[in-house]
């Protein structure tokens, strides 16, 4: 009997290839960041559902959007049953990797203590991973 995938959606390296350019892929499947103050959701105001640019997947909501002007899209709540979280050890630092829940993708980094909000959490989430469904009428 066949492991169940642990994601609801799995892809071949080649069809994340055609459905993502570049820069998603190296973000999404390759766990990358896009370069700060870049991302065309870093100031957004608009009110919607930011999903999974990999699988449409919802992730976020833009009530929990704030601004951290930390050059990334930064939020103070999660679902954690939207995303997954994981060490990150890598570039010498240790770090709490957020990961979409339906596909795997990277989407960014979480950071406790900082303040910026009463739950105390930023997870900072690269624009390029994301899209925003706008709400009816906005």
């Amino acid at each position: 009997m066949a492991d169940t995938p642990k994601y609801n959606v799995v892809r071949s390296v080649d069809e994340w290839l055609a459905k993502l350019s570049p820069e998603e892929y190296h973000v999404l499947r390759e766990a990358g960041t896009e370069r700060a103050f870049t991302g065309e959701y870093t100031d957004t105001k608009t009110v919607g559902v930011y999903r999974c640019r990999a699988c449409d997947a919802e992730l976020f909501r833009s009530q929990d959007k704030f601004d951290s002007h930390c050059g990334w899209p930064s939020f103070d709540y999660v679902d954690e049953e939207r995303v997954e979280l994981r060490e990150d050890k890598s570039y010498g630092m240790v770090r709490v990797e957020v990961r979409c829940r339906n596909c795997g993708s990277h989407l960014g980094h979480v950071f406790d203590g900082e303040g910026y909000t009463p739950r105390n959490q930023r997870y900072c989430i690269n624009s390029i991973s994301m899209t925003l469904e706008p709400a009816d009428g906005a």
